[in-house]
């Protein structure tokens, strides 16, 4: 055996090899949890981050509301039950972040449970300056009927699929993130003999894009919701403001008037007394 074909690798290329590992490591996703430091037991905060970057991040309160077949007391018969379902703390999350495209993946019990958010970017009016933002173009939950704690005695249980279509939420302007307290509803349509899921948002904060310092979110943009809700808190005192801004301005007009008429000349009421004038 020529012992002389088996050399030591070549230094350079050991450190090539190495500092590739290195680069693989630190291009590595980190993804978090972080709903423990949440005052809401019900709230879940999430982040993705790339190279050490945050690249994703989202909180939020989510109800799912899932209707299922069961049999009746006769055997026989379906009657359909609703599951009350919400993300719980500690979830699984996976992520992926892009320059147009964004998804954010949550699984529970053992994957029995994934809820999957779907962004994108775009730009439109192009020609007359680029009008950037982004929004949730698909929604999808995968839940498994089998699971016993939600779906009890469920007819032909298995995993399901329910998703949206042609969906166009959350749409915010480009490198701001989108803030809404009140709560938003969506629909989705189950694989399950096309049940109807219903998907409850509140308590939102979500930014896919454009995050500029590290587990910090950029400029809220606040949906309508909030914005209308917001207006109407401030109404009373508006209109409050504006009652008092009319009576002062009532007050000294009557004012002024009356100082002018106390330095005229009066007139004699008793006709008789204009002889001695």
């Amino acid at each position: 055996m020529d012992l002389n074909r088996f050399k030591p690798m070549d230094s350079t290329r050991v450190l090539f090899c190495v500092f590739s590992i290195l680069a693989q490591i630190l291009a590595e996703q980190e993804v978090e949890n972080l709903s423990g430091l949440s005052t809401s037991p019900d709230k879940d905060i999430f982040v993705v981050r790339e190279n050490g970057t945050t690249c994703l991040m989202a909180e939020f309160v989510v109800r799912i509301v899932v209707p299922f077949d069961v049999l009746a007391l006769n055997g026989i018969d379906l009657i359909t039950e609703q599951a009350q379902i919400t993300v719980p703390r500690g979830a699984e999350i996976q992520g992926k972040c892009g320059s147009t495209e964004a998804e954010l993946q949550i699984s529970w019990i053992n994957d029995a449970y994934t809820f999957r958010l779907f962004f994108i970017k775009e730009a439109h009016n192009v020609s007359k300056g680029q009008d950037v933002f982004w929004k949730i173009n698909k929604i999808q939950f995968v839940y498994d009927t089998k699971e016993p704690s939600h779906f009890i005695n469920a007819v032909n249980p298995g995993k399901h699929t329910a998703s949206s279509h042609h969906l166009s939420a959350l749409v915010t302007p480009g490198g701001r993130s989108y803030e809404c307290q009140a709560q938003q509803t969506l629909s989705l349509i189950s694989s399950d003999h096309h049940k109807g899921v219903t998907i409850s948002m509140s308590e939102v904060r979500i930014q896919p894009f454009d995050i500029k310092s590290d587990f910090m979110f950029s400029e809220a943009y606040k949906c309508i919701t909030d914005q209308r809700e917001q207006l109407e808190e401030m109404l009373p005192l508006i209109l409050g403001i504006i009652l008092a801004l009319i009576i002062v301005i009532t007050l000294a007009v009557y004012h002024i008037h009356q100082k002018m008429t106390a330095n005229q000349v009066q007139l004699p009421r008793d006709r008789s007394q204009y002889k001695n004038m």
